[in-house]
């Protein structure tokens, strides 16, 4: 019987990803995380190392991880990163699949006007 580690499985997924894609001043990396209550958005600048904008759940007092908090999320850093300047960003999915959460927070963001 084996175990299986979903963690490291995620772990191994987000450093394939990262090896692809970094973030420039030019079109900074939308970062995603997702613990089992709150959902994180951060718009990074790996060039210099320097977290630009962010959002997350607890910042707008949602309780729940769930798509409807996920959506508030993109659409809260889109609004950050537009009033930074910032227009265009890599989507980085942090590992996790493109479906639900994930696909919830990048279709808000790109509707309240980031272009990725």
């Amino acid at each position: 019987m084996s175990t299986i580690n979903r963690k490291a499985i995620r772990s191994r997924i987000h450093a394939r990803i990262r090896r692809k894609l970094s973030g420039t001043p030019e079109r900074p990396r939308l970062a995603v995380n997702f613990s089992n209550q709150h959902v994180y958005a951060q718009v990074i600048d790996d060039t210099k190392g320097v977290t630009l904008c962010n959002a997350c759940t607890k910042q707008a007092d949602l309780k729940k991880a769930n798509k409807e908090s996920a959506a508030k999320v993109g659409s809260m850093i889109a609004e950050r990163a537009l009033a930074a300047g910032i227009k265009e960003v890599v989507f980085d999915r942090g590992g996790f699949l493109y479906c639900g959460k994930v696909k919830a927070l990048a279709d808000a963001a790109r509707e309240a006007g980031l272009q990725f």
